[in-house]
């Protein structure tokens, strides 16, 4: 598949492989063919080799079947290991596609709560594609075949085996109408459950610390109890069908048997023929029975193709950029309005301003005034529904995500450290970092010292929730993180919120290097340390910007309390 084409679809992760599917149709009609060998086999032992006594023509016929049921063997295990790769070659074509989907639908509001499934229903269609069930599908249309050489035998049998047939076909139908709101719920409530489950498992120690263990064990059991109730509901209706099945095939094959009995003392047929109809009867209907037994397979597969279907068409992928140079801090926002993913209110609305190399800006305001929202714009997270966000006059999104992630250094307010060491944390994962810049960005946040009194320095190595580390020293590697790469654009947002005083040191400290270096920093900051080191105010309030200008004239004109502000800001002015 050419690196081009998009991949907006689960029927996109196989495309060209319609060749694949065609070997499998082809080894199918080999398959088939050859499944005539037992019946034939059997017409010719009763109706030639019996009558005759003939152990030459026994030995003959043995040593055919044989090499004949070796070949069918063989295609059977070949088309088995095409169908696996054919699920392997579209998990392998969809998985960074689904990865990266859902990663970038993680920061809808409305999807933060769920749970993220885009990988496992990747997996169940995977598992559909490489399961013998596939195979059904393939065999399915050799159903009429064989009844037709029923027919040959006597037309009695075949009307038998027609009904027969039907009645098996209406099974089926109404397995599936029975058994897919039943599936749908039980899977429904197994997600709802395992993100119920895995949120407390994050939130361990809150939990233990709040007498909580009891209370979310108990809504837990309950999601769990529906799920199971749901999956037994389910479950007894595909197996009641799946028994029904089989046991009408049994009794079907033994009702041809004894029609084929009532006729051969007749004298209208051989006993040969009439054991042949029963084998070819048995495998007529075997892929009916094989489809109603892998259902809840099928029915996870579709679920997860139509969920799979929906990621993919409401998060298409991204074009390719032009790659531009490095750029420098200029930034620059221009009449910007911004709608929180999913929402209807906007949370900033008509914001300018402009921070140039060398300035820090530092962004004030009360809770939920809009500080947040202007960090996650500024980093490209989110999408202004209008106005710009430009870096040395580009456009955020004219940059490749990854690409601009490389020139922004971003400390969110909650910092979370992913499962490795200290030093792959500080990388930002990479796979093979450059350990001196892992060491230069440590230093420049200040977390050289504290990282190497640590059992192992920079390999000590930590869990998802950081709970090995104190909330001061997440912030710090947090901060180490924010540097790495050396970018020209830091937004911090709280980023002393967890400090002591010689971390809110190191972190002045720190912006006073990047300022020294030629980036443009900005700070969301409730306390007056944070602005310390700052050369620009912005206040906003509502989602609108009150004020924008020099620390000490806004801090001046805005602030009641000004004298108290300024005497706590190392540096400004007394009162």
């Amino acid at each position: 598949m050419s690196p081009d084409e998009k991949l907006n679809s689960p029927a996109s992760g196989l495309r060209g492989m319609s060749g694949l599917f065609l070997t499998i149709a082809i080894f199918s009609v080999f398959v088939n063919l050859l499944m005539l060998t037992g019946p034939l086999y059997m017409l010719q032992i009763y109706d030639r080799v019996l009558p005759s006594r003939s152990e030459a023509t026994l030995l003959a016929l043995t040593v055919l079947i044989a090499g004949l049921y070796a070949f069918m063997g063989i295609l059977d295990y070949i088309r088995g290991r095409v169908s696996a790769r054919i699920g392997a070659t579209m998990q392998a074509r969809l998985d960074a596609r689904v990865f990266d989907a859902t990663m970038r639908r993680s920061v809808l509001s409305t999807e933060r709560s769920k749970p993220a499934t885009g990988l496992r229903d990747l997996e169940a269609v995977q598992r559909l594609m490489s399961s013998p069930v596939l195979f059904a599908i393939f065999d399915m249309p050799w159903a009429p075949f064989f009844i037709f050489a029923i027919y040959t035998f006597h037309p009695w049998l075949g009307h038998l085996s027609v009904v027969g047939a039907l009645i098996l076909v209406a099974m089926t139908v109404l397995n599936q109408l029975m058994t897919r709101k039943p599936e749908a719920v039980a899977s429904a409530a197994t997600m709802q459950g395992d993100a119920y489950a895995e949120n407390v498992r994050q939130q361990g120690e809150m939990v233990r610390a709040l007498g909580m263990s009891g209370a979310t064990l108990e809504r837990w059991q309950a999601m769990r109890q529906k799920a199971i109730q749901a999956q037994i509901s389910s479950s007894d209706r595909v197996s009641k069908f799946s028994t029904m099945t089989k046991t009408f095939r049994f009794f079907l094959q033994s009702a041809v048997l004894g029609l084929g009995a009532y006729l051969v003392l007749e004298g209208q047929m051989t006993a040969g023929a009439m054991i042949a109809g029963s084998i070819l009867l048995g495998r007529a209907l075997a892929p009916v029975e094989q489809a109603i037994g892998g259902w809840p397979l099928v029915l996870r597969a579709r679920q997860s193709w139509d969920r799979l279907k929906d990621l993919l068409s409401s998060t298409p992928e991204l074009q390719q950029h032009t790659k531009l140079p490095r750029p420098r801090a200029y930034l620059d926002v221009n009449q910007v309005t911004v709608f929180p993913p999913d929402q209807q209110k906007a949370s900033l609305r008509i914001a300018s301003f402009n921070v140039k190399p060398g300035q820090a800006l530092g962004v004030i305001g009360p809770s939920a005034s809009g500080k947040s929202t202007l960090a996650r714009v500024l980093t490209g997270i989110w999408r202004p529904a209008s106005g710009s966000v430009r870096l040395d006059g580009a456009a955020l999104d004219h940059y490749d995500p990854d690409v601009l992630g490389s020139y922004i250094g971003y400390l969110p307010q909650d910092v979370v450290l992913f499962d490795g060491t200290i030093a792959e944390n500080i990388a930002r994962m990479q796979t093979n970092p450059d350990d001196n810049a892992i060491v230069t960005a440590a230093k420049k946040a200040g977390a050289h010292e504290m990282i190497l009194e640590l059992p192992n320095g920079y390999d000590t190595p930590v869990s998802a929730g950081g709970a090995r580390l104190s909330g001061g020293q997440k912030q710090r590697i947090g901060l180490a993180r924010a540097f790495y790469g050396d970018p020209v654009l830091m937004v911090l947002d709280e980023p002393n919120s967890n400090l002591d005083s010689s971390g809110q040191d190191a972190l002045n400290a720190a912006i006073r290097d990047a300022k020294e270096s030629g980036k443009a920093v900005i700070i969301m900051a409730h306390r007056p340390a944070g602005i310390a080191e700052c050369d620009l105010i912005l206040i906003v309030d509502g989602g609108m910007i009150k004020a924008f200008g020099p620390r000490d004239e806004v801090l001046r004109a805005h602030v009641k309390n000004y004298s108290q502000v300024a005497g706590r800001i190392e540096g400004g002015p007394k009162s």
